[in-house]
């Protein structure tokens, strides 16, 4: 018999979470927050938008993958409930365009998941400060501004509203490599803020802003990443510079705030494969499989709609397999089976089988298909 040793699909390494940093960080990290959608309108036009043209500038939800109508609470408590979220992080577009709809969002979560359901929300407009005390009572407990142009001025207000109702307060910007100084600046400045922490997220080249990030003479750092030749290197150093001098091993003063950078790299092989992770372990079917990538592979024995009771009939009598274990797929045309049982019938049976590999997301996106004898539907 030969021994195969399986080694597991592991993510970059990462340095662990702190005691200091946000909620909403620390519950990204382990992959039970749902990322809520809200809106893809958005008053700006930032030329580093990652947002692909299928979601920009439409005003329209997701609940993480699952497309949802605007307002479909019951298909955003179903899909949290699906991946068994503990907290959720309402972005955009920018979700302070559609202010009402954010608060009532929150009371939905809150009411229907708990006051412990955590919700964080990512927004670039200097909001009319009277709106932060609606924000908190609605059950918003963390907010995270977004600097445009980096000007801080105009923000001060409304960060001190939202400080006064106890929600946690931060910043969230790109690094960008070309603004070297003005970030240096700013991270003094916002000393004199009652910001409680700052997030840098490495700047990115994506599909949407490729022709933009081109203009300003951005490259990839390497082919296994989407992130801006430079980026990386200037936000390791600001956050070094913040944290010297917060435990006391610098010349500054401590900043009073604290400091957090995500790579590109980890937002897709680490956060994103968390969350579907959490999403597979929650959802998945006893004839599914769970891989180290975070997608569910099964068996697929292909039929005709009026045949289906015959085979599933058959393969509980001659395989000796409990029903609970098979599916019919009548979208799909197909009976789906543990993995095991299609390899091991599959030379044995007149109808197509396959092996099939599947996001576990709500449209359980099909990935891989990998045909287990010569026959095709």
């Amino acid at each position: 018999m030969k021994l195969e040793i399986h080694q597991p699909n592991m993510p970059e390494p990462v340095e662990p979470p702190t005691r200091d940093e946000a909620e909403g960080c620390i519950q990204c990290q382990i992959g039970s927050k749902m990322v809520l959608f809200i809106t893809g309108e958005c008053h700006w036009q930032c030329d580093y938008c990652p947002l692909s043209e299928n979601r920009r500038e439409i005003d329209h939800m997701y609940a993480n993958e699952r497309r949802c109508e605007v307002a479909d609470w019951a298909a955003v408590i179903e899909e949290a409930r699906a991946m068994d979220a503990t907290g959720t992080g309402i972005t955009g577009g920018d979700p302070m365009m559609v202010r009402e709809r954010v608060e009532d969002a929150c009371k939905t979560l809150k009411t229907e998941l708990g006051t412990d359901h955590h919700i964080h929300l990512y927004t670039s407009i200097p909001f009319p400060p009277k709106h932060a005390e609606s924000l908190a009572e609605s059950g918003l407990d963390e907010i995270r501004f977004h600097l445009l142009d980096m000007e801080l001025d105009r923000y001060l207000p409304t960060i001190a509203a939202c400080a006064d109702t106890n929600m946690n307060v931060g910043i969230e910007i790109p690094c960008e490599p070309d603004k070297e100084e003005r970030l240096y600046e700013l991270i003094e400045e916002l000393r004199h803020t009652s910001i409680e922490f700052i997030n840098l997220n490495e700047l990115e080249i994506t599909v949407g802003n490729h022709d933009n990030m081109e203009l300003r003479g951005f490259n990839l750092t390497n082919e296994l990443t989407a992130g801006a030749e430079g980026s990386d290197e200037l936000a390791r150093a600001i956050r070094n510079q913040v944290n010297m001098a917060n435990l006391g091993m610098d010349k500054r003063e401590p900043y009073g705030y604290s400091i957090k950078y995500c790579t590109s790299s980890y937002k897709d092989s680490g956060q994103l494969r968390r969350r579907f992770m959490r999403r597979g372990e929650a959802s998945i079917s006893p004839h599914e499989q769970l891989t180290d990538d975070g997608t569910l592979v099964f068996g697929a024995i292909y039929c005709q709609d009026d045949e289906s009771d015959e085979f599933l009939k058959e393969l509980v009598e001659t395989c000796d397999i409990p029903m609970q274990f098979l599916y019919h797929d009548a979208g799909n045309g197909r009976i789906e089976v543990p993995l095991l049982l299609a390899e091991g019938i599959a030379d044995e049976i007149a109808a197509p089988a396959a092996m099939i590999e599947v996001h576990p997301t709500y449209e359980r996106l099909e990935v891989s298909l990998i045909w287990l004898n010569e026959h095709r539907p």
